[in-house]
């Protein structure tokens, strides 16, 4: 009987469970359902389809790959809209840096309804920015940002990214209690409030204005001894004329000048007097500012809540172009996004192979290459000497005459 109510639940899981978005970038007619954006004054770059350099299955791994360096790239895709509002809600997709990225975007964007897809660009209102961000090695994160009354709101979290040339999926889980879970490659590596861990409303205290420290406040925990006096001998320049130095034996007067002998640091200097400290009878610890309730703070149960969500895109710039996106999926089911990303580990395990595999192709070619390189010298030398041998007979010949 457990085991078939156990059944039951799962069924019912599965059955509510909705995927509001789903593609793995890996159709030939992408470019059917997804637009590119015309924005006047950008330089954008083409997507191409394929499954990069390194892959584990040539087919299932395809994606969209940046084609063009130093550009912008700018194509979304519209589906039904959803509200994620009393649900939680998984935005998941994977990124493949296999060009070892410089300096470039590989995150994505959610829109509303509103968004204009041959107009989008980087102040394109949206309502969530997720995913991995790098330029030089000062850079490498994971951006999660929320719009809230008009704003972008950052997390107040570093979140370090991957940066290596194999697949990762990248999952942000927002939840309606207002909490948030960031994983890569199905393992967590961050969590919190969003209250505490974004700027989306004013700090609930505040300082109170109307109060200040009273003047007689002792934050000093230590005072001058008043008894302490500065010894009579204390006094001493910290210079002195060098003893042991001799006037030169050419020196003259007339022509150099009255003579005067080097200074040198005073053994006998001891620098600026202080009395000693003692104890502060009267200290009574760091003054701490009173707090009061901040007037301007009204709490929001629905930080998390998106009224409307109907695209997605990828609003990106790169110095070098190369990545490979693939496997987008947006639920209110985090199992089913776990479960989608689970294929991270064969792919991975057959893009450490292909690289290996690579790897030691361009190592026995630079090999076989300088074999040559020396090999060629070599002959070089021996002609060389060749000529070196027939020159020198001659020249003996030539004697001989």
């Amino acid at each position: 009987m457990k085991t078939a109510i156990a059944c039951l639940v799962g069924v019912l899981a599965v059955v509510v469970a909705e995927v509001h978005f789903n593609d793995k970038l890996n159709d030939p007619d992408w470019e059917k359902n997804w637009v590119y954006s015309e924005h006047p004054g950008k330089e954008f770059g083409k997507f191409v389809l394929t499954a990069g350099n390194i892959y584990n299955d040539a087919e299932a791994d395809k994606g969209l790959k940046t084609s063009q360096d130093a550009r912008f790239y700018a194509i979304s895709r519209k589906f039904p809209p959803f509200s994620n509002k009393g649900k939680d809600v998984v935005i998941q997709f994977a990124v493949k840096h296999e060009q070892n990225i410089d300096c470039g975007g590989g995150y994505v964007k959610l829109f509303d309804c509103n968004v204009d897809q041959k107009d989008l660009h980087g102040e394109s209102p949206y309502e969530i920015m997720f995913g991995p961000d790098i330029c030089g090695p000062g850079t490498k994160k994971v951006h999660v940002i929320f719009s809230y009354k008009g704003k972008n709101i950052l997390i107040n979290k570093d979140i370090r990214c991957k940066d290596d040339v194999y697949t990762h999926f990248y999952t942000l889980i927002v939840k309606p209690d207002n909490t948030y879970e960031v994983l890569i490659d199905n393992e967590k590596v961050e969590s919190g409030s969003l209250e505490e861990d974004f700027d989306f409303l004013p700090p609930k205290k505040i300082k109170d204005p109307e109060a200040k420290k009273p003047e007689d406040w002792e934050d000093n925990p230590t005072i001058d001894d008043p008894e302490d006096t500065k010894p009579e001998d204390w006094d001493k320049p910290a210079t002195i004329p060098d003893p042991e130095a001799q006037k030169p034996a050419d020196w003259d007067t007339e022509m150099d000048g009255e003579w005067e002998p080097p200074l040198i640091d005073n053994p006998e200097f001891k620098g600026e007097w202080k009395p000693k400290q003692i104890d502060n009878p009267n200290y009574k610890g760091p003054w701490i500012h009173p707090e009061i309730d901040n007037p301007e703070y009204t709490s929001d149960s629905e930080l998390y809540a998106r009224k409307e969500v109907c695209a997605l895109g990828f609003d990106l710039w790169q110095v070098k172009a190369g990545t490979v996106f693939s496997n987008v999926l947006i639920t209110d089911d985090v199992a089913t996004a776990k479960a989608a990303a689970e294929i991270v580990k064969d792919m991975n395990a057959g893009e450490k192979k292909m690289k290996e595999a690579q790897d030691a192709e361009e190592s026995k070619k630079v090999e076989e290459e300088a074999k040559k390189s020396t090999s060629s010298d070599d002959d070089d030398e021996d002609e060389d000497e060749e000529e070196e041998a027939k020159k020198e007979e001659s020249d003996g010949d030539h004697d001989e005459l």
